[in-house]
């Protein structure tokens, strides 16, 4: 599929303001997103904030639901997420998603966070596909 990463905040918004989210499609299934880590993602203890690492699944995970329904809009339904490691300042963060199942009106998935090729975060989702009346 693709082979680099585009830009996918372009619009203002959270991600946008916080550094933005790169992303690429890796197959009908599978698709990657990364984002380098900030000062002002990280938390007192000087690692990067489990509230910014939660938006950030949110935000890649959610594209690969759009783009596994033909860019059918989507919302989150359930996120649920396990803060297994950590990340600092200059850090490149990247995710992986896998979507488990598809149905008419739900997207089922899983996604990985990664930082110097150790899992940080892991996370279950699953979203809503938005059916918009023309």
């Amino acid at each position: 599929m693709s082979e680099k990463f585009e830009q996918i905040s372009l619009k203002q918004g959270f991600m946008k303001h916080n550094g933005g989210v790169m992303f690429r499609n890796i197959s009908e299934t599978e698709y990657e997103f990364k984002s380098t880590i900030n000062e002002n993602h990280l938390n007192a203890a000087g690692i990067t904030h489990g509230g910014y690492l939660s938006a950030l699944v949110d935000a890649g995970a959610g594209t690969a639901a759009h783009r596994s329904t033909d860019n059918a809009p989507c919302v989150t339904i359930s996120l649920d997420l396990k803060f297994i490691g950590s990340s600092k300042a200059g850090d490149e963060i990247i995710g992986h998603v896998k979507i488990l199942k598809k149905t008419s009106t739900l997207v089922f998935l899983f996604c990985e966070l990664r930082c110097n090729n150790k899992i940080i975060t892991s996370a279950s989702g699953v979203w809503k596909i938005l059916k918009i009346n023309s």
